[in-house]
């Protein structure tokens, strides 16, 4: 047997289990429940090979992005993918996050990547509590309103 048979056979081999295996839903179920794994592993690769002097700062930038989104996108598939109307706000977080690491991490320190990532966190909080005044926005008026009622109506009659 030649060596180009041999390696044609082995790839029919491959091509035959892959194909049974599609068929059989395994590739269906994983890209269902495990698709964040495609962002969390290069986040995190990322994230190794700086840390082994292979690759410049930059590379936490997308490392902390891929990294975050992945663990939001595991706790939305966990929890119910309606949580995600109170999450986004996190991938803007995502972004501050890797402009921090950067800065961290750079020997040089640079001054604009943490001022962005500052501003960002700042946006990305203040919109977190947008959207949770947003669904509770309501309920805390009404509580207010009830409260300094109750104030005004009992500071009246304390005074008479």
């Amino acid at each position: 047997m030649s060596k180009n048979q041999y390696t044609v056979g082995l790839l029919f081999l491959i091509a035959g289990a892959v194909i049974l295996l599609g068929k059989l839903g395994l590739f269906a179920f994983i890209g269902t429940n495990f698709w964040p794994l495609f962002l969390l592993i290069p986040g995190i690769l990322l994230h190794v090979l700086f840390f082994g002097r292979l690759l410049p700062p930059y590379v936490l930038i997308p490392g902390a992005i891929l990294t975050i989104n992945a663990f939001i996108f595991f706790f939305s598939m966990a929890s119910g993918w309606s949580n995600m109307q109170y999450l986004w706000p996190f991938m803007i977080l995502s972004v501050a996050a890797g402009l921090y690491e950067y800065h961290l991490f750079d020997t040089y320190r640079p001054k604009f990547p943490l001022t962005l990532a500052i501003v960002l966190a700042l946006a990305a909080v203040s919109f977190f509590i947008i959207m949770l005044v947003w669904g509770w926005g309501l309920y805390i008026i009404a509580a207010f309103l009830i409260a300094a009622g109750a104030w005004l109506v009992a500071g009246r009659k304390a005074r008479w």
